[in-house]
C-alpha cells in the first residue's frame, strides 16, 4: 500500500523546536521530489520547502534559516527540523511527493501548535 505518513507534531512553546517527519512506504521515495506544506486554521495550503533528489533544498521567506529539511534515502524517510517556532507556524503540515512522472503522493499530516 502507497503511503506518505507524517509524525513528530504537538504544542510546543514559542521559541521552541520540533522534529517532524515523513515515512514512505510502497514506493521508493528516492525517486521523488519532497516536499512539506502547511494549513493553517482558515488559510490555504502553503508551500514550506522541498528537496530534490540530489539533495537540494529550498525554503518558503517565511521560514528560511528557522527550518532545515533533510531526507534519509535508506530509510525512505524526509525530516523537517523547525527551530525558533512562532504562533504564525502554528498549522497542519503535510509531506508531498512527486516524481514529476504523473505520479503523486500526499500524506494526512500531523498537527503544530505553537503557544505559550
Amino acid at each position: 500500500q502507497v503511503q506518505l505518513v507524517e509524525s513528530g507534531g504537538g504544542l510546543v512553546q514559542p521559541g521552541g523546536s520540533l522534529r517532524l517527519s515523513c515515512a514512505a512506504s510502497g514506493f521508493n521515495s528516492n525517486n521523488y521530489w519532497m516536499y512539506w506544506l502547511r494549513q493553517a486554521p482558515g488559510k490555504g495550503l502553503e508551500w514550506v520547502s522541498g528537496i530534490t533528489r540530489e539533495r537540494n533544498t529550498n525554503y518558503a521567506d517565511s521560514v528560511k534559516g528557522r527550518f532545515t529539511i533533510s531526507r534519509d534515502n535508506a530509510k525512505n524517510l524526509v525530516y523537517l527540523q523547525m527551530n525558533s517556532l512562532i504562533p504564525e507556524d502554528t498549522a497542519v503540515y503535510r509531506c508531498y511527493a512527486d516524481d514529476y512522472r504523473g505520479r503523486t503522493y500526499w500524506g494526512q499530516g500531523t498537527q503544530v501548535t505553537v503557544s505559550s
